[in-house]
């Protein structure tokens, strides 16, 4: 699931709130160690919490590098590490850095290969018409919670015969800072509707009424859309071993090799041409026709859909970004901090690798870093000029999964 405000961080304590609001400002992004480290000990639960296994592996960060750099007058003032996936258009990796290989919670860029699930389960989406292809991106979204956003999620229900109670996405406000202050103004508080995942939801529900499957425990991992969605991540990810947790929204989570990551995103993206009649084609050409139900107003992967033509591209919480190219390519990153900071810089940078072009992009890449409300800096991508080759992943052992 994207970032968004939940409910919980509504109500953090005062003294959180006050801290927050202390924040450097020339932090913010605007919205448009090499060496492996052995395992830590988990610290003892705190109250009814219990550790998912004994240790903690801690691979992820050992094999990580930098992706970007935050610069600010003459200095670097951070540094962001992380890990780089591409695929080429049979979807074999071809280049990487870091670990390419690295599994991860996709978290949010997972939606296309689940909306992918839903319209192979029976979700009336698939057509060429406008509004199927509308409804379809907002499936695929993490929207802003603007108004065309929370109308479609209504629509899409309707059209299934059934009304916002239906959903069970966790409660939240809206993502979009207008969005959410427009929502509290009338007098809203959270709802599954106003969640940034509703859009992918609704879809769920309708697929479930199209197949005649039990609607009230669609989020189920053993429901038969879940199964499903857990098929197809495994074929368009080429990955039969993956994990499965809960994400912040409430429905289940598979994880996938990075790499298993920009494959998906390359054949989502290459099936209009490749299988025009397939579930990946309706994806690919309902994201790049209404990338504004993507994402939303001043968000840099609806902003990268609409300068680049037919490019998929999903962002995920923590830190994870996916991107298919026409051609078959893909590409997916890890920010190893959960920062959503450097992704504009890192993501424009690595498609100018990829030799994709579009008069726009420069304007995309730009992150400035800004003192008293000017620019003295900005965030630079670190990527090297080839890409190294990426190496064949290395066997290791997977811990067991929560579900």
């Amino acid at each position: 699931m994207a970032p968004a405000t939940t409910a919980a961080a509504a109500s953090t304590a005062p003294a959180a709130a006050a801290a927050g609001a202390r924040r450097d400002p020339s932090r913010a992004t605007p919205r448009t160690l090499h060496h492996r480290r052995p395992a830590v000990t988990a610290a003892r639960p705190i109250g009814d919490a219990a550790p998912v296994t004994p240790t903690l592996d801690l691979s992820l960060a050992g094999l990580a590098v930098p992706l970007a750099a935050v610069v600010r007058g003459p200095l670097v003032e951070s540094v962001h590490l992380g890990h780089l996936a591409v695929t080429g258009p049979d979807g074999e990796a071809v280049a990487g850095l870091g670990d390419p290989h690295a599994r991860v919670w996709p978290r949010s860029s997972l939606k296309p290969l689940q909306a992918v699930a839903a319209l192979q389960a029976g979700l009336d989406l698939a057509g060429d018409d406008d509004r199927s292809r509308r409804l379809l991106a907002l499936a695929c979204s993490s929207h802003s919670g603007e108004q065309r956003h929370l109308d479609g999620v209504l629509e899409l229900l309707a059209g299934a015969g059934l009304g916002p109670s239906a959903l069970r996405g966790t409660p939240d406000l809206p993502y979009g800072a207008e969005a959410s202050a427009a929502w509290r103004a009338a007098g809203n508080g959270p709802q599954p509707l106003a969640q940034n995942c509703s859009g992918k939801h609704a879809a769920m529900l309708a697929a479930c009424v199209a197949a005649g499957w039990d609607t009230g425990t669609y989020l189920d991992v053993g429901h038969p859309l879940q199964r499903q969605v857990r098929a197809t991540v495994a074929d368009l990810g080429s990955s039969a071993h993956n994990l499965t947790t809960v994400d912040g929204c409430g429905a289940p989570l598979h994880s996938l090799p990075l790499s298993g990551l920009a494959k998906a995103f390359g054949r989502i993206a290459a099936a209009p041409e490749r299988a025009p009649g397939s579930a990946e084609a309706a994806v690919a050409r309902a994201m790049s026709s209404h990338p504004e139900m993507v994402g939303g107003t001043g968000r840099d992967v609806t902003a990268l859909m609409a300068a680049v033509p037919g490019l998929v591209a999903k962002d995920g919480a923590d830190g994870v970004y996916a991107v298919g190219l026409p051609d078959g390519r893909g590409a997916a990153l890890k920010v190893l901090d959960g920062s959503d900071r450097p992704r504009p810089a890192v993501v424009v940078a690595l498609l100018r690798l990829l030799d994709v072009t579009a008069p726009a992009l420069d304007e995309l890449g730009r992150v400035p870093v800004l003192g008293h409300g000017r620019p003295v800096g900005a965030v630079r991508a670190l990527l090297p000029d080839p890409l190294p080759a990426a190496p064949p992943p290395a066997a290791r052992a997977l811990p067991e999964g929560l579900l």
